[in-house]
């Protein structure tokens, strides 16, 4: 059977919510279509996915276009106002086999705030990639002031421990042997569930419950969020990769609560000393924003310091960009040389 060519763009839950889009395309008459899941994480993901979209129309004239993600969720009318696009979907109607087919109308967007659950979606795979993206909540119920998001995915939801249990052990039978736990806010896993499991007891069960998983990989924790049972985790479990990615944005305080940050940079520093005690062959990777509204220079170097102090292996920068209804728009700015300047 053949299914739609998939595009992604973004986060590694884009990539997983593209596999099930080209699976459940497979066979409903959508061979001669193209789907992009876009990125709306900054203003810059959003100019990319329009290119992307003119250059894949002019080299596949014929094809249908059809737009979705989280730009398309919040801004359908722009794009389905290209002329370049057939269908705009939204981020839950993109994941509803039925809509996904439908040609009957071209913009299809709910409000993505009235969603309350999060659908088990099993993939077999993950075309031309070694390991696999399981996706484990969507959503975010918090307002850090820089971020779209939550208005492009909606409220804090987890997926049930069975259902990605079967989502690891299908994956292993396949053939993967490591697998990425991934979504918005995954430290907030189980918050909306009664007794709140959260991430650390979900690592363990799935480590517990697909025995011939050979690696475990988290994608982004916030540092705030760290439970106890993923430190214990960390400490006791090999499979678990000894890696952490931190949402750490700033390590000025002024900035982090300029930011709506819910941790200090001493709570920061505290929480990979003790993931580094826990585990002395840890490596960090963080996410910093350069030239955040009001930062100063003295601000900036002591972010700038921390990479050091910390001791990070990799580091993704961002210059800060304004995104239209966020409460960082409308702080005074940093002039966008000066942005570019302390990414670099």
């Amino acid at each position: 059977m053949t299914g739609p060519r998939v595009v992604t763009l973004g986060c590694r839950l884009n990539a997983f919510e593209s596999e099930y889009m080209r699976e459940i395309g497979q066979g409903a008459g959508m061979a001669d279509a193209i789907i992009v899941n876009t990125c709306a994480v900054t203003r810059e993901a959003e100019r990319q996915a329009r290119q992307t979209i003119r250059s894949l129309r002019r080299d596949n004239p014929r094809a249908r276009i059809i737009v979705t993600g989280c730009a398309a969720q919040l801004n359908p009318q722009v794009f389905a106002a290209m002329p370049e696009v057939d269908r705009v979907l939204g981020n839950a109607e993109k994941l509803d086999r039925t809509l996904l087919a439908d040609d009957s109308a071209k913009v299809r967007v709910a409000d993505i705030m009235a969603v309350k659950e999060t659908a088990p979606h099993l993939i077999r795979g993950f075309e031309g990639r070694a390991r696999a993206f399981v996706e484990v909540q969507q959503g975010c119920d918090h307002r850090c002031t820089f971020c779209i998001i939550p208005f492009a995915r909606g409220p804090n939801r987890a997926v049930s421990p069975e259902t990605i249990i079967r989502q690891v052990r299908r994956l292993v039978e396949g053939g993967y042997k490591e697998v990425v736990l991934t979504g918005v806010d995954i430290c907030s896993y189980g918050k909306d569930m009664p007794g709140g499991p959260g991430l650390g007891r979900l690592a363990r069960k799935i480590l517990a419950e697909a025995p011939d998983l050979q690696r475990l990989r988290l994608s982004t924790l916030d540092p705030a969020a760290i439970d106890d049972d993923l430190y214990r985790l960390f400490a006791e479990e090999e499979r678990l990769m000894p890696h952490l990615h931190l949402s750490l944005q700033a390590m000025d305080d002024t900035i982090l609560k300029r930011m709506k940050r819910r941790h200090t940079a001493a709570q920061a520093r505290a929480g990979v000393a003790r993931a580094r005690r826990a585990r002395p062959d840890a490596a960090f990777g963080a996410d910093l924003i350069a030239g955040f509204p009001t930062e100063t220079e003295e601000m900036f170097a002591n972010t700038l310091a921390a990479l050091g102090d910390l001791g990070l292996a990799f580091v993704h920068v961002f210059p800060y960009s304004p995104r239209p209804g966020t409460p960082a728009a409308r702080m005074p700015q940093v002039p966008p040389a000066t942005r570019k300047a302390r990414a670099a």
